[in-house]
């Protein structure tokens, strides 16, 4: 059996699913002061009357990591950079420890300079004075050469609780995406780190004995082991794993849009051909561009519990929310407060909903029907203007799907699959607005975890050589050694795949050779003068993200809501 757990903005939910049959399902609210509680309320649901030792696998979607970056509650980061010439690293200063260190590797990874070993140390004691006691170390061309940053790692040795060292991070050369991925993933550590440990304490009470994975921004999951060394790999899970629960549960086929709507935002993904479409280089965090490979989702602030506000311009939704709607005790009215005004929903206590908007709209002169009305039309236009603007945003520019760059066509999508709480209630709106089919899976409050649930543990790595130096280096394993200068593609190729398949391996997870794709291999001749010097090979490997099956199209079971503590 398989357990996912989606934490969201607004509630927990869990999945219980044994092979492709859904078992039980839960919702909590979610404590954000508390998380650990969350997940342990939805658990006790789900795995009640069952036999947790029979719970092999137990994947979670957690915001932990993106919430403590929006709000700032992340420690502070001493950076360490060796840029060398030709390029202006201040352009990629982040945080307020940035150290900028002489030194310099060329694009083949020789040593063209050596690091200046007294501003370095001097750099690592400013950040030690100022309290600062996790690190990012970052070198251009790391990737081929990682002796800087090992270097640089090295002088910190045991003075520093958490080291993110950039060629360990991506094994990609866009020198400032690895920067910013490196911070990240220093800043957000001791969080991740103390979420856990206590989430291991506790799932140990339950007697559960699961292999426990973290869903990364991609779609795949990594075991918690690796997601302690790596945390930044875990932001943006959970509009990933709305995106892996539509195809967990649907028939997905051809180009169309998911709209997950939850309390406090609607993310909105676009599919091609059946497929999420992936950002090739990597997502932007706080507007720095990192490596951190993720499903291209938007948001935007409007969901079920969004606040309604009366200005100048007319009635708004969103993007605040306050509480629950007023219907289920909350502090002010929402827009569920207005669905169920207008006849669209029956939440909670309806009467408190036509009483919280007679009183708003009697201090703007409008009766609460007209609000109500305005208030839904406003959330409704504000989603199909975004969904307008990613589509436009998509077809200006090549994209990836998590199988291959698409072919030169416009994706044009005619249907849309909407989930999340409200789900149901904007079926009929959106259809108005948009023109377009809208689908409303039956399991719609809980396919965020059952997409976590059903999702398969993913990796990639890119190795390098280059005969004439007789190098050759996989810098996300840590992985540089000598080759005869004879190693051909071939053999470079199948290094790859068996990197990848060992690697895996040691996190307790067995692929077949074939699930291991090959998505880049390319083989150049280097010239020296007038003459072949050897030849310069790149080979990308990968566990690509897909869910292991499809659940049941009869799998039903009522989900069962824990009480508000």
């Amino acid at each position: 059996m398989r357990i996912g757990i989606d934490i969201g903005g607004t509630h927990t939910d869990s999945v219980l699913i044994d092979g492709t049959r859904l078992i039980a399902a839960a919702k909590a609210p979610t404590n954000h002061d508390n998380l650990l509680e969350s997940i342990n309320q939805v658990l006790h649901i789900v795995l009640a009357g069952q036999d947790a030792t029979r719970v092999e696998t137990l994947n979670l979607s957690t915001t932990l990591s993106t919430n403590a970056i929006v709000t700032g509650n992340t420690d502070p980061v001493g950076v360490l950079v060796a840029g060398g010439p030709g390029i202006a690293v201040d352009t990629y200063r982040i945080g307020d420890h940035f150290h900028i260190i002489p030194g310099s590797l060329d694009h083949i990874g020789t040593e063209t300079a050596p690091l200046d070993e007294t501003i370095l140390k001097e750099a690592i004691d400013a950040c030690l004075t100022q309290g600062v006691k996790f690190f990012a170390v970052a070198a251009k061309f790391s990737p081929r050469n990682p002796a800087s940053e090992n270097r640089m790692r090295e002088q910190l040795g045991e003075r520093a609780d958490f080291i993110s060292t950039g060629h360990l991070v991506s094994g990609q050369l866009n020198f400032g995406r690895r920067i910013h991925t490196a911070y990240y993933n220093s800043a957000v550590w001791k969080t991740f780190r103390s979420f856990s440990t206590a989430l291991a304490a506790s799932l140990r009470g339950l007697t559960l004995q699961a292999e426990v994975n973290i869903l990364k921004a991609d779609g795949g999951t990594m075991p918690l082991t690796r997601a302690l060394e790596t945390p930044v790999q875990s932001i943006f899970s959970g509009p990933a794993a709305s995106v892996m629960g539509i195809m967990a549960t649907t028939q997905a086929t051809s180009d169309l849009i998911m709209l997950d709507i939850g309390g406090t935002t609607t993310d909105i993904a676009l599919f091609a051909g059946g497929q999420p479409l992936l950002e090739r280089e990597g997502i932007a965090i706080n507007n720095h561009p990192t490596l951190v490979r993720a499903i291209h989702v938007e948001s935007i602030g409007i969901g079920g519990d969004s606040l309604l506000s009366v200005g100048k311009s007319g009635v708004r939704t969103g993007p605040h929310r306050l509480g629950p709607c007023l219907a289920n005790g909350g502090p002010a009215a929402t827009l569920m407060d207005a669905c169920n005004v207008l006849g669209l929903a029956q939440l909670g206590d309806v009467s408190l909903s036509h009483d919280g908007l007679k009183a708003l709209a009697a201090d703007y002169g409008m009766d609460s029907r007209q609000l109500a009305s305005e208030a839904v039309d406003a959330a409704v236009n504000a989603i199909a203007a975004k969904i307008e603007a990613l589509i436009a945003l998509v077809n200006s520019k090549p994209v990836y799907t998590i199988h291959e760059i698409l072919e030169e066509r416009d994706i044009s999508p005619r249907k849309i699959i909407v989930i999340g709480g409200p789900a149901s209630v904007f079926k009929g709106v959106l259809e108005d607005r948009l023109g377009m089919d809208v689908e409303v899976p039956t399991l719609y409050g809980v396919v965020n975890a059952i997409g976590a649930a059903l999702t398969r543990t993913t990796s990639h790595l890119t190795l390098t050589a280059d005969t004439a130096k007789g190098k050759v280096s996989a810098p996300m394993l840590g992985v540089f050694r000598s080759i005869p200068r004879s190693y051909s593609l071939d053999e470079a190729v199948e290094e790859a795949r068996n990197l990848l398949a060992n690697d895996l391996a040691q996190a307790g997870v067995s692929l077949p050779a074939d699930e291991i794709q090959i998505t880049q291999a390319d083989s150049f001749n280097m010239v020296d003068g007038s003459y072949t010097s050897g030849r310069n090979i790149r080979v990308v490997a990968q566990v690509q993200p897909a869910v292991i099956a499809r659940l049941n199209s009869d799998s039903a079971v009522d989900i069962q809501m824990a009480a508000t503590r």
